[in-house]
């Protein structure tokens, strides 16, 4: 679309209805974001109003059980949310990809040289030179563009606003140059290979295919390459309960090395029982050579594999809690999967300063709160970030001002389900 007539159309809120089936309730204000998104994308990458323009979109996530289970292959339980990055894109005719994000600096990948540049380890050009790299090796087509993005996902707090990021490039590259033939998983699929071969995280594909595919996903990761996943309804509202995300105000984005330990040793566990990933080894197993694996690979790589085994096993008893209604069980669940993160995962914090455990402390502080009802687990990487709190209506407000009391100010987030994954919005 014309950039002029998409300006027009969004001032007039006359794209409204065509954002509700992403947006729903919150359509309005979503013409307001992408207004201002098309203006601010004028400043960085001036171009007349004839501009070829397309919207896109990318959200967050929010994971419900599966606590580091992905990358040894495990299953997993999470859903999209009403918090996205959002691009505004015009197609350069080049063989250069830019991509400015607001208040970061630009990403510019020549699609000529992609191989992988070591001193761009952990940054943006990273991640936009692996998609394109994953793309080409699939034998897709490939293009430049100039994108300027901006995002409500909290950053570096275990929303994957990284995932987000990633699976928003894809899905423009899609879009733009496949027509838009790719599904979600192969776009998650492109996003999760530039993780982890270009940007340096050996992170599993659960961020990725929740930001991709939408609503409230189960993966089953055994075969990494063609992951099943299964879409089921999940409206906690009508369920009687709210997800509140409890933000420490801790970045975990240079906590890096400390979510490499996890998948690095639970990979030795594995190794020592020749197998490559956990889920591929018996429990049994697991159980009979523990006192071999403690020597081997010390205590809490046991702990920590030991987490795996069970948190696996409660994902699929998750999803059928949820399927037949019976919250109380899933609450259950959930409360075990934080006490395991606690005690066998311990991903609650780095321990480097004993003095400073936010997590903990928000943990605690909901517990309190909610009186032995709903459920609070660590959420996402763990170490920063973000703690989930399942609350019940009823105690909803109390909650939220009684967190905000004790924690801080703006610490409490009410997050809602999004249906729909990364979207093409308008083109």
């Amino acid at each position: 679309m014309r950039r002029e007539r998409l300006l027009e159309l969004l001032e007039r809120g006359e794209l409204r209805q065509r954002l509700e089936p992403v947006y729903g309730d919150d359509a309005a204000e979503a013409c307001g974001r992408l207004q201002e998104l098309v203006a601010e994308y004028a400043d960085v990458f001036p171009c007349d109003g004839d501009s070829d323009t397309w919207l896109f979109s990318a959200p967050g996530r929010a994971e419900l059980g599966g606590s580091h289970t992905d990358h040894q292959h495990g299953r997993g339980l999470a859903a999209s949310v009403n918090r996205d990055t959002i691009a505004c894109v015009v197609p350069n005719g080049s063989s250069v990809i830019r991509v400015k994000s607001r208040n970061h600096r630009m990403a510019e990948v020549d699609l000529g040289d992609l191989c992988v540049h070591p001193p761009e380890t952990g940054s943006s050009p990273a991640l936009v030179r692996g998609i394109a790299a994953r793309f080409r090796q699939m034998g897709r087509a490939i293009g430049g563009f100039d994108a300027y993005t901006t995002t409500n996902v909290l950053r570096g707090r275990g929303l994957s606003s990284s995932a987000a990021f990633e699976v928003l490039v894809a899905s423009i590259m899609n879009h733009l140059y496949c027509a838009g033939s790719l599904t979600p998983v192969q776009t998650a699929l492109a996003a999760h290979y530039a993780e982890n071969c270009f940007f340096g995280k050996p992170s599993g594909l659960l961020d990725q295919l929740s930001c991709a595919v939408g609503g409230v996903i189960e993966a089953d990761i055994r075969d990494p390459e063609s992951p099943l996943v299964r879409r089921f309804p999940l409206d906690l509202a009508q369920r009687g309960c709210a997800l509140c995300m409890l933000d420490d105000q801790v970045s975990h984005a240079d906590l890096v090395e400390d979510f490499a330990a996890i998948p690095r040793e639970m990979g030795e566990v594995a190794r020592c029982l020749g197998r490559q990933f956990l889920r591929d080894v018996r429990y049994e197993t697991f159980l009979e050579a523990i006192p071999r694996l403690r020597s081997l690979c010390g205590d809490r790589a046991v702990l920590r594999a030991y987490h795996f085994f069970q948190e696996d096993r409660r994902v699929p008893l998750q999803c059928q809690a949820l399927e037949e209604g019976d919250m109380e069980a899933f609450f259950r669940l959930a409360r075990q999967s934080g006490r395991s993160s606690f005690m066998f995962l311990q991903n609650a914090s780095n321990y480097r300063d004993s003095a400073a455990q936010p997590l903990a402390v928000l943990q605690a502080l909901a517990e309190e709160l909610l009186g032995g009802r709903g459920a609070v687990r660590v959420h996402g990487g763990g170490f920063a970030g973000t703690v989930a709190a399942f609350v019940p209506l009823d105690l909803l407000e109390g909650f939220v001002q009684g967190m905000e009391a004790m924690a801080g100010r703006g610490i409490c987030h009410v997050l809602n389900f999004r249906s729909t994954g990364a979207a093409l919005l308008v083109n």
